[in-house]
Order: C-alpha cells, then structure tokens, then sequence
C-alpha cells in the first residue's frame, strides 16, 4: 500500500452512479459526491438542479496508486457513462450532468487526453467529455453521500447505478465482498 493516496475528478451524469460505480474498485479509498467545475461558490444541490451555476455533478476519488492507477480509473469512467451524450447521461439532462474530466496535474492531463483522443476513433459521434483542470471541489449534501449503498432499492438506483457497478464488477478488479 503507498504512503500517499492520489485524488481524481470526474463527472459522467449523477454523481449517485458514478460513486456507486468507483466504490467497487480495489484500490479506492474514498468516493465523494460533490460539485466542480462552474462559478458559484458552495452551491447547493438545488442550484446546481437549475443548470446556472455552471458546476457538474462530480465524483472525487481518493485511489492508492500502487493498487490501481489513474489510467484505470479512466478506463472505468469512460466505460460507465456515454462521452458522446452532450449535458446528458441517460434520462438526466442539463449541463449539471455533462462528461468532464476534471485533471490534478499534467501527467492525468496527459493520460485523459490520451484516452479521448482514441475514443474519438472508436465511436462514430464526437466525443463531448471535457477535460479541464480542478479548480475547487464541492462536497454535496450528506444525503447524496454514498447513495446507492444506502438506497439500493431506490428505483433510480435500480435501472441507472446497478447496472454500472454490475460492469464494473465484471470488468475491473473489484474490492471483496464484504
């Protein structure tokens, strides 16, 4: 286990999905539902719902690099939402729910344009994902925190999160069963 843990930023739709999909993977310490990427300062979930405060619903992952390393964990976001839905993701629209990449530093700045550059070749519609740097992150809500873990029977939980940590679970190297 390394010293240090590192942190990722992404945004693919609700943030309930995509947490629920990270914190399936080994090497994942903490998954944190929150806000980034707009201009108003400590929104709320209301404000950013309305689509003006310029922020995405957005995942922070705090990951153990000598367990899992970035390029992985795109490999695990751009296989659990759709890069060429603009401001959407499934029945969430808006531009609270766009595809961003949200880098810490150059080497994921690298290594996630890498990853879009040959996605482009791969699909017949541009890929819309975009890639930015962290400015400030916003954790959400308590209640947003862990939302599928504590609402596994909640029936957007149901048609939208599980099947993407039943992908994840088949695809990557996912945390035991407790």
């Amino acid at each position: 286990m390394s010293d240090s843990l590192e942190t990722a930023t992404f945004g693919g739709g609700c943030f309930w999905c995509i947490e629920a999909a990270f914190e399936e993977l080994a090497g994942v310490e903490t998954v944190t539902s929150g806000y980034a990427g707009g201009h108003t300062e400590d929104p709320t979930y209301e404000e950013v719902c309305t689509g003006n405060t310029g922020h995405a619903e957005v995942v922070q992952v705090e990951y153990d690099p000598d367990v899992i390393d970035y390029q992985e964990l795109i490999e695990v976001f751009f296989t659990v939402h759709d890069p060429t839905q603009l401001n959407r993701q499934g029945p969430d629209v808006g531009t609270q729910y766009r595809s961003i990449v949200l880098y810490h530093d150059d080497t994921q700045r690298r290594i996630a344009e890498e990853f879009v550059d040959a996605l482009d070749r791969v699909y017949d519609d541009d890929v819309v994902t975009e890639l930015e740097p962290i400015e400030t992150f916003y954790r959400a809500e308590e209640k947003h925190q862990n939302y599928f873990a504590k609402n596994p029977n909640d029936a957007y939980c149901t048609f939208h999160a599980q099947p993407k940590v039943e992908k994840v679970r088949e695809k990557f190297d996912a945390k035991p069963a407790n």
